[in-house]
């Protein structure tokens, strides 16, 4: 008998990897440097991708099933500013729970804080969040910060893995990942880290 939760997760996978294509995709005439460093003609917006909240929504729910079914709970949600804002936001809308914030730098006036919106703490299980992975720098700078809270990160998430950098680090720190997508799914070329990040 087939899961009809399963079959509803597969589903708005495809509806978000359609999405993707259509209007996060670019192929550029020439290179772009990625904000990993890396080069690439093929540039991935997923900001842009999900502008609109019905495709946003359709992204936040395919990621709170799939990290769901899983069977992963978690009281927040976050990333690092920028590709993570509009993912946090949502996922917290659609589960729930609280959304956070992870700035490339304390704020220089008031609570200096690193993180914004919910505060996090040794109870607090966390969704990871990242909008697109290529080596990994940005969404591990955001695992950094939040393990400094003592919160517990139980799973990561990108809307599209760009390499293989990823996923073996999540591995090692025993933290669940879930890309979305990757870049076998949009039939790109993968982005080879040349640097070692640690």
């Amino acid at each position: 008998m087939i899961d009809s939760m399963s079959v509803l997760t597969a589903t708005r996978r495809h509806q978000l990897l359609r999405i993707l294509k259509e209007k996060g995709y670019r192929r550029l005439p020439e290179q772009v440097k990625l904000a990993s460093g890396e080069w690439s003609f093929d540039f991935i917006d997923g900001k842009k991708a999900l502008a609109k909240w019905s495709d946003l929504r359709v992204a936040c729910e395919a990621i709170v099933e799939e990290v769901s079914e899983a069977g992963h709970q978690f009281d927040a949600v976050g990333g690092l500013t920028l590709g993570a804002d509009a993912l946090a936001v949502g996922v917290a809308a659609v589960s729930d729970t609280k959304w956070f914030f992870v700035r490339k730098e304390p704020k220089k006036r008031g609570t200096r804080r690193l993180i914004e919106g919910a505060s996090l703490g040794k109870k607090d299980r966390v969704l990871l969040v990242d909008d697109v992975v290529t080596t990994g720098g940005s969404i591990f700078n955001a695992l950094k910060a939040i393990e400094e809270t003592e919160a517990k990160v139980v799973a990561a998430v990108t809307l599209v893995d760009r390499g293989d950098s990823a996923e073996p680090r999540f591995k090692e720190k025993g933290i669940a990942y879930f890309p979305m997508a990757n870049y076998k799914d949009l039939e790109i070329e993968p982005v080879r880290s040349k640097r070692v990040i640690q």
